[in-house]
């Protein structure tokens, strides 16, 4: 009998794990030949979410890892696929919009044959437009400048194969970036639709314009190739262009007796260059910045304790 583990990286859950838990160990009463574990990387909640869990795992096989501090969603996924033992890893939300019923269409799609199955959302419930469409150019941007394709619309809702999870887990990315590894790392890929719910209870805990948001789209894109960089280049190009025109120009200007440039178009000019500059070296920096995180060699997330089922 195959062994399913089941990811959660959460912060402040408190009024969602009591029915996320019953819904998930229900979908497992309807599916044959698959037991399953429960592992909830705990990101510093300060409410009453590890009690709980802690109660709870008197009637289910749940595993709570608590972290030292606040470290993100990525890094807690990621602590908590190192202390799997499942055949199959399944990662999703805490706060129930990722319904776990759809947990039997993915290990459905893995007897196919593939080894990565992710979920795209068809419909965000209790989402506006605004948020839909930058969601939706967030993909795109990072597909545009990266080396990989993520699906559009493509969440943390996954299905990962022991063997696919195994080379993900030999990267050692200091600031790992889950849905991108997920398809970088190869293999059979396939893909489930779904309705994304509202969220149940509390409130998101990344708007679109957050820190771990932006940091998320950065990563996405420096993570997985270096066109950022060619930007820079092709602007400096394009500067050189330019300035060789408008150094034409002065010079048609003076041979031909006529007023030289104004205060304004030098301005200008000094503004277009300037930001030209300081564009490349802000893509520049941020390389080198994920460089200086590699090489500093810190953890990239500490584990406090776990507290297993007795």
């Amino acid at each position: 009998m195959k062994l399913i583990s089941i990811v959660f990286s959460f912060k402040n859950e408190e009024k969602n794990l009591t029915e996320l838990v019953a819904r998930t160990a229900k979908v497992f009463t309807d599916i044959n030949n698959y037991n399953y574990e429960l592992i909830f990387v705990n990101d510093h909640s300060d409410d009453n979410s590890e009690k709980i869990l802690t109660e709870l795992q008197d009637k289910y096989p749940i595993t709570i890892i608590n972290m030292s501090r606040t470290f993100g969603h990525d890094p807690c996924t990621l602590a908590g696929f190192t202390h799997t033992k499942g055949d199959l890893i399944v990662t999703l939300d805490s706060d129930l919009q990722d319904p776990p019923e759809v947990i039997k269409e993915l290990i459905t799609e893995h007897e196919k044959g593939f080894d990565v199955v992710h979920t795209v959302r068809t419909k965000r419930l209790g989402e506006t437009k605004i948020r839909l469409f930058l969601t939706i150019l967030g993909y795109k941007f990072i597909n545009f400048f990266s080396d990989i394709s993520l699906p559009i619309n493509a969440g943390d809702f996954k299905l990962i194969s022991r063997r696919a999870l195994d080379k993900i887990l030999k990267n050692t990315e200091f600031r790992p970036h889950i849905r991108g590894l997920s398809v970088w790392v190869g293999f059979k890929q396939s893909i489930v639709y779904f309705v994304r719910e509202p969220r149940a209870h509390g409130e998101s805990k990344f708007s679109f314009f957050s820190a771990p948001t932006i940091g998320g789209l950065i990563t996405g894109v420096t993570a997985y190739s270096l066109k950022p960089l060619y930007i820079g280049i092709i602007l400096g190009f394009f500067s050189i262009f330019i300035s060789i025109l408008l150094t034409i120009y002065a010079l048609y200007l003076k041979f031909n007796g006529l007023s030289a440039l104004g205060s304004a178009s030098i301005l200008i000019l000094i503004s277009f260059f300037s930001g030209v500059i300081l564009f490349t070296i802000g893509i520049t920096g941020i390389y080198i910045a994920r460089i200086f995180e590699q090489v500093r060699g810190r953890d990239r997330y500490v584990v406090k304790e776990i507290k297993k089922k007795k």
